[in-house]
């Protein structure tokens, strides 16, 4: 017999608003979850996905509004409800995790008071039985030292730690429904792999609910019971896991799970010379050591990729160079020359010459400030442009990205959609025009098609420009199809360093072999088989 159903969302349409105009963003679209059933949710960015997911707690962003259709949780009308009927529904009873973990925790608060919040004001729990249930669940989710990390503060662990701290604190009201948005787009393989087994098991034990919106067919296929597609704010296509993975009938649908077979345009043979090089540098934040004795380099026009676990330190390697994390021991040597540890001593062309894109684009986009403003910003710092020139950079700027400079100069970073801050962040670095770009999990916010035209377009950018790419990433499909030569880090340490075909050729350091046999496949069962090969 079917499971009551505990979500139903009937014609729901939702509009933004842009100037005096409501644009549609979600156009009648019908939804039904039944209790314990998880609903995969997928589609390009900007398709609706998160916010038809908001919707399910009847939230809506700023500057839009639900303009039509019902939206029933266990039979209560959300549409309308009074603030006070959402507040008792929101956290116990209706959990979010967000795609962007930093910029949903509270800066001041240590990640453990966070976790006890809900808990504790839906009267479920003391401090002290919220903070055991808090450590419980870190251990679920592989946080390190789960017993000390909750005392942490969110600036203090990794972006992957950090992601998982925000699944455990869903978790903590034994919630009817989870809304997961992008979970685990900011994890490596082998982290994800734990992270999607605790969250299975969560379901499962807890008869939870759950709609879990990504981009990666991979992950939604282990999973989801349901899969429903979206494009444009309409529903595409809706089917059993199984069948639509087997027999997608809709052409959009299949373009989706279609392979894609971008490389990066192969380099010369000749070996040219190094643009940067990093000499035994050595970092730390306050007495923890975070990188030991880091040598590599990155040659001019080829890419680099540095891969390891979440805090295996990629992210503080990139905040060495660009003197962000001044290093403790050892030098970084920019074409020839060292370069002062820390960026404020650097001067205006040391600092032009690397620029940065950062992994979390909703913490690095100033939210006040319109698009034209933030690409403008460098731009006239750097090249001194100003005036009409200053405004035809920004445009043609916004053309690199493939976002119409008429629609999108006006708009601030909360009125766009993942996917559309990360191109920004990407135009923001290109507006210095400089010779090396660190590339942090540039494509780990956008779906599979908009990814690949951001990687065609940062290799064409590469052969025009003659840039240098240090691309951090955990998604190994990406590092074959970009990399001249990969960096394997583990616990702030290098484990290999080398020509591609040479890292990814057995045989592999054993961590480097992990690494490669945690990426997940389209097989319904692979999780499942993974998991019970390592026992």
């Amino acid at each position: 017999m079917a499971e009551p159903i505990l979500l139903e969302m009937r014609g729901v349409k939702i509009e933004g608003q842009t100037g005096p105009d409501w644009l549609p963003i979600i156009k009648g679209v019908d939804l039904t979850l039944r209790k314990g059933e998880v609903l995969g949710l997928i589609g390009e960015s900007g398709a609706g996905k998160s916010t038809l997911g908001l919707a399910a707690m009847g939230y809506k962003r700023g500057g839009c509004r639900i303009s039509g259709g019902s939206i029933k949780f266990d039979g209560q009308e959300l549409v309308g409800a009074t603030r006070n009927d959402l507040r008792a529904l929101r956290g116990r009873r209706i959990a979010y995790v967000a795609q962007s973990a930093a910029a949903s925790f509270n800066p001041a608060h240590n990640l453990i008071d966070q976790f006890s919040e809900g808990p504790m004001i839906h009267g479920l729990a003391d401090r002290s039985t919220s903070q055991a249930e808090a450590v419980a669940l870190y251990d679920a989710v592989q946080l390190p030292e789960p017993r000390t990390i909750g005392f942490r503060y969110p600036h203090q662990v990794s972006g992957g730690q950090l992601q998982r701290a925000m699944t455990a604190m869903a978790m903590a009201c034994k919630p009817d429904l989870i809304v997961f948005d992008e979970p685990t787009t900011a994890l490596d393989v082998t982290t994800q792999i734990e992270v999607l087994a605790a969250i299975r098991k969560a379901v499962s034990e807890l008869g939870t609910a759950a709609i879990y919106i990504t981009h990666d067919l991979a992950v939604v296929a282990q999973m989801a019971d349901r899969i429903m597609v979206l494009r444009y704010g309409n529903l595409v296509e809706e089917a059993d896991t199984r069948r639509m993975l087997s027999a997608p009938q809709e052409a959009y649908t299949k373009s989706l799970w279609s392979v894609r077979t971008f490389e990066a345009t192969p380099k010369p043979a000749s070996d040219p010379a190094p643009l940067l090089q990093v000499e035994n540098v050595t970092a730390a934040y306050g007495d923890l050591t975070v990188l030991h004795d880091i040598s590599t380099k990155v040659q001019t026009g080829r890419t680099v990729a540095v891969v390891g676990e979440s805090g295996s330190g990629k992210s503080t390697l990139a905040r060495a160079i660009t003197g962000l994390l001044p290093p403790k021991q050892g030098r970084i040597v920019m074409d020839g020359k060292a370069l002062a540890p820390d960026f404020r001593r650097r001067g205006k062309d040391d600092l032009r010459a690397i620029q940065m894109i950062y992994q979390i684009p909703d913490t690095a986009l100033n939210p006040r400030q319109t698009v034209a403003q933030i690409l403008a910003r460098p731009a006239r710092f750097f090249t001194g442009l100003s005036g009409k020139a200053l405004q035809d950079r920004v445009d043609d700027l916004l053309a690199l990205i493939d976002l119409e400079p008429g629609v999108f100069r006006s708009r601030l970073p909360g009125e766009l959609s993942g996917g559309q801050k990360q191109r920004i962040g990407i135009a923001r670095a290109l507006a210095a025009e400089p010779r090396l770009i660190i590339c942090d999990e540039v494509t780990s916010a956008l779906d599979q098609l908009v990814a690949e035209g951001i990687l065609r377009l940062l290799d064409r950018l590469q052969q025009e420009l003659d840039l240098s790419y240090l691309f951090i990433t955990h998604d190994l499909a990406t590092v074959r199809a970009v990399a001249d030569s990969v960096v394997v880090m583990q616990y702030g340490k290098v484990v290999e360093d080398g020509p591609k075909a040479q890292v990814f050729s057995p045989p592999h350091d054993p961590y480097t072999e992990l690494l490669l046999s945690s990426v997940p496949d389209m097989d319904p069962d692979w999780l499942t088989r993974t998991l019970e090969a390592r026992g």
